[in-house]
């Protein structure tokens, strides 16, 4: 089948907005690349300019009529933006995206693994998750962030409230590493399916109980985890601070670090917290809160 890339050059605060742009538009796929150090040039007469940061790349037919879509998507693009069509040679691109997916480990204990490669560490503690619909397999930052620090935590018999559980990689992990119980919550009906598939197929599914917001049981938790975005961490902070009892622990991520002390200061206000965890582009916060 023959495939057309169209590419759109930008800044990693901007990236994923513009990744849902064109998924919404009819992308078959979005990928993201970073063209810091390896630039892409479209000349305009007279001058040649840079891509910034980011590339986000949307995979789309070739029979697309790609100007009506190109012209509904400008005015939704940050200013200075650059756009680009290519087209795409013909691969097994299943196979190829495979082979670019690998185990990998966060902290001292824990490793995820697609299911089609072979465990690195048969001891360690391993969560076989494969890409999916669901936002979550670890190769992002901010899910990077968040499962370090659950490798760090004793989580023995503990019950953890994993917010915006996307695919379930958190509560999983955490069910791995000793929890007795966790409870996700999503938005996204897709979400709570893949969460409860990766859940069985990780032998964990009976421990883990999954809502909907409108679902969504009171408790306290020993630990609650969001990793969402920095606007709903803001709207929702008293929902989210109350699944967390009283010498609980808490991790936020889904911030950009120019965002982070902001959020800081305002969970500050039930929390001790730690010193901000920066990654990259992205923030992870974590705290206890205060009796």
């Amino acid at each position: 089948m023959a495939w057309i890339q169209l590419k759109i050059n930008t800044n990693a605060a901007e990236a994923e907005r513009l990744g849902d742009l064109l998924s919404d538009v009819g992308a078959q796929a979005v990928t993201f690349v970073d063209a810091k150090d390896t630039p892409w040039y479209e000349p305009k007469p007279g001058e040649v300019q840079l891509w910034p940061d980011t590339l986000v790349i949307g995979l789309f037919d070739a029979s697309e009529d790609m100007l009506p879509m190109m012209a509904d998507i400008r005015p939704h693009l940050p200013a200075g933006s650059l756009i680009k069509l290519d087209q795409l040679e013909d691969k097994d691109w299943e196979r190829e995206w495979m082979d670019n997916f690998h185990p990998m480990q966060f902290g001292k204990r824990l490793w995820i693994c697609p299911s089609w490669r072979d465990v690195p560490d048969p001891k360690a503690v391993n969560v076989m998750l494969d890409p999916g619909l669901a936002f979550g397999t670890g190769t992002h930052p901010t899910t990077a962030l968040c499962l370090r620090w659950l490798d760090g935590l004793d989580l023995t018999d503990s019950l953890v409230v994993d917010f915006g559980c996307g695919s379930g990689i958190l509560g999983i992990a955490a069910l791995k590493l000793g929890a007795k119980r966790v409870v996700g919550i999503d938005i996204d009906p897709q979400a709570i399916q893949a969460s409860q598939d990766n859940a069985d197929r990780n032998g964990v599914g009976e421990q883990i109980e999954l809502y909907l917001p409108a679902e969504q049981p009171t408790l306290r938790a020993d630990v609650v985890v969001a990793n969402i975005l920095a606007g709903p961490l803001r709207e929702l902070r008293e929902v989210i601070t109350d699944y967390c009892k009283p010498g609980g622990r808490l991790a936020l991520s889904g911030i950009l670090a120019e965002q982070a002390q902001e959020l800081q200061a305002l969970y500050g206000q039930d929390f001790d917290m730690d010193a901000i965890a920066i990654e990259g582009d992205w923030a992870r916060l974590s705290g206890i809160r205060r009796q």
